[in-house]
């Protein structure tokens, strides 16, 4: 089965990449726009902000490292500061200024800071012209919301962005987990149909090769004419013995690893004693009700794998301190049942991805029914009922 194509990953680093140089690029051209309209006194301070922004988007660049991103950016606020002082057209560059400490600072620290450029911005343009007025309080204040609602959107559309990301990997990843277990019932199921064709056409035939040969050489009469023609019956009922009993290996050979030299409650007590994997802290329990008795070979193995599956999704999503594997033999029918009191989920929710589905499926083609019940909190009843029939044969 080949595997179908990934989806496309969602391009967070070239969003973010956009509109960083968006910002950086703002900053330039409102400097530039302040300095144009500033005396030429104050080229020389403006020219020393403008480079120290731009050393330290390089230096960030080279190495992102959150703490010196903080020093360069509490050293690009007091150049700014001290020019704010003395020209208060410089008041603009506070809008990207304010994208910069909401992006580089902790919340605790970021509306803080937003707040007293804010303020510095209010507290230069009242020193000028005209005094205080409404709309140079109203103008800051709005360029400081504008920039804090934008901030944080973009943050929940970043989280979002990310969440999408883990669960289009975690599809990918459950795709071939689900690929690579159909390919392995398939192989399974191969592997069991060969094994009842040798037991049914080969096995019985040599089997009866045997049977003949020995009933031949017990009809001949005693005396020297037959000596050749029993040697011969007895060379041909040996090769037929080995043969057989080659045909016996094969058979053997192609039982499911996990039931080749146990029962299934047995191999399920071996699954429930190990460790389930995953960091899962998990403590199972196992138990047999009922008389247990011989199971087609193809239920075994879809039980076998159902609880492998059902133990596999306690490992890596419900979380529980305490799991319990039930098999039981009851007349006309056999279940298994498998809980867990982890987190459980709603109802509405995918119930175990694609692995119970495809269980479920499975346990359907050999007449069975599969259910799965929880509730968020109250953990996970995955049941399966297969009914009774007369299992194969195999020596």
């Amino acid at each position: 089965m080949s595997p179908a194509p990934s989806p496309p990953a969602v391009p967070t680093p070239s969003v973010e990449r956009l509109l960083s140089a968006a910002l950086h690029g703002t900053f330039a051209v409102l400097l530039v726009v302040a300095l144009a309209a500033s005396p030429l006194w104050l080229l020389p301070p403006g020219a020393l902000l403008g480079a120290v922004y731009a050393a330290g988007v390089l230096d960030v660049r080279r190495s992102p490292s959150r703490r010196r991103a903080r020093y360069w950016l509490g050293a690009v606020t007091a150049l700014w500061l001290c020019l704010l002082a003395v020209e208060a057209d410089v008041s603009y560059l506070a809008f990207p200024l304010f994208f910069l400490q909401l992006h580089l600072l902790p919340a605790r620290r970021a509306l803080p800071a937003v707040a007293l450029t804010t303020g510095a911005v209010i507290a230069a343009q009242a020193a000028g012209t005209g005094g205080l007025t409404a709309a140079k309080v109203v103008g800051p204040l709005a360029g400081a919301a504008v920039a804090v609602l934008t901030a944080y959107g973009y943050a929940a559309l970043h989280r979002e962005s990310r969440e999408r990301q883990r669960l289009i990997d975690d599809l990918v990843r459950t795709r071939g987990e689900l690929a690579a277990t159909q390919r392995e019932a398939g192989r399974l199921a191969e592997r069991q149909r060969l094994a009842r064709e040798i037991h049914d056409t080969l096995a019985q035939g040599l089997s009866s090769i045997v049977l003949l040969s020995r009933a031949a050489l017990s009809a001949l009469p005693d005396g020297a004419p037959s000596a050749t023609a029993r040697d011969h019956i007895r060379e041909a009922e040996r090769t037929a013995a080995d043969n057989l009993a080659e045909a016996r290996r094969f058979v053997h050979a192609l039982t499911p690893p996990a039931l080749t030299d146990a029962p299934l409650p047995e191999a399920l007590r071996r699954l429930t004693a190990a460790p389930l994997g995953s960091g899962a802290r998990t403590e199972v329990a196992f138990r047999v009700e009922g008389e247990p008795c011989p199971l087609p070979v193809e239920a075994e193995v879809a039980l076998l794998r159902l609880t492998q599956e059902a133990l596999a999704n306690v490992a890596r999503h419900a979380h529980a301190p305490h799991a319990a594997v039930t098999l039981a033999f009851h007349a006309g029918e056999v279940t298994l049942d498998v809980f867990d009191d982890g987190a459980g989920f709603a109802p509405g929710a995918p119930a175990g991805g694609f692995g119970l589905h495809g269980m479920r499926e499975r346990i359907a083609e050999l007449g069975g029914t599969l259910s799965v019940e929880s509730a968020p909190g109250e953990g996970t009843a995955v049941a399966a009922t297969l009914p009774l029939r007369a299992p194969v044969a195999v020596p």
